[in-house]
């Protein structure tokens, strides 16, 4: 990120646009200071985790690998507060999400109820708990260490990767359940902040585009890094164009 050396907390860090954006971050000209970066299963074969794990050894002063599921969010929470130490924590990069593609016809509970835990109460359980407890307090280290007003992701930011079809808009174009799900993630950003703007915590929802994730991530970092208290609230694209409710 061209901003400010900032540390950063990514939930879903194993393969696609989290993986990129892990890649990214610690091997640009201005590599992020700490990334805690969770996987479920870092000693699997597939060749997303590898990915990660190389990257891991390659940057062992910045990438700290956390398993989801043998710690608890408040171990994760602890670790991280270790590493930023008083700078506190930048970014919450909430990119963990889950395709559905049927109709209401063809979709079982079972595969809209997946899409909602994933794509809605993941995002929200991860936030919600960890403003709770340990990360509302990194954040607002970080919001006192950057030592100037406003919002930007050198202080504290949450952002959601979501997409062009959780518009309204675009139902006509895709009618499934992942718009839905998508379409209350954005709902939950906008409720998140409303009521953290008294705390100077930026909040954004971006879509990835559909384009390879070394130019998706290259375009969301430049966005993230142009971010202010003007775009708290906003949905933008990977180029910075405002996205349709």
């Amino acid at each position: 990120m061209a901003a400010k050396a900032c540390s950063v907390l990514n939930p879903g860090a194993t393969r696609g646009l989290g993986l990129e954006m892990v890649k990214q971050m610690v091997e640009s000209p201005w590599p992020v200071r700490q990334l805690l970066a969770c996987c479920r299963d870092l000693d699997g074969l597939r060749a997303e985790v590898r990915g990660l794990r190389d990257l891991a050894k390659k940057h062992p002063n910045v990438i700290t690998v956390v398993r989801l599921g043998e710690y608890s969010l408040c171990s994760i929470l602890l670790q991280m507060g270790s590493l930023v130490g008083k700078a506190g924590l930048n970014v919450l990069v909430n990119n963990t999400w889950v395709l559905t593609h049927g109709t209401m016809q063809t979709t079982s509970t079972q595969e809209i109820q997946a899409a909602f835990n994933t794509n809605i109460l993941g995002p929200m359980d991860i936030t919600k708990r960890t403003f709770k407890m340990y990360l509302f307090f990194l954040m607002s280290s970080a919001a006192t260490a950057s030592g100037k007003p406003g919002m930007f992701c050198s202080k504290p930011a949450v952002v959601s990767i979501s997409s062009m079809v959780a518009s309204m808009a675009t139902v006509k174009e895709m009618c499934s359940f992942f718009p839905m799900a998508s379409a209350g993630l954005n709902m939950l950003t906008l409720c998140a902040t409303e009521e953290f703007r008294k705390d100077e915590i930026l909040f954004a929802v971006l879509h990835p585009g559909a384009i390879d994730a070394p130019e998706s991530v290259e375009g969301l970092l430049s966005v993230m890094d142009s971010l202010t208290e003007k775009q708290t609230g906003v949905f933008l694209d990977y180029e910075g164009k405002v996205m349709p409710w």
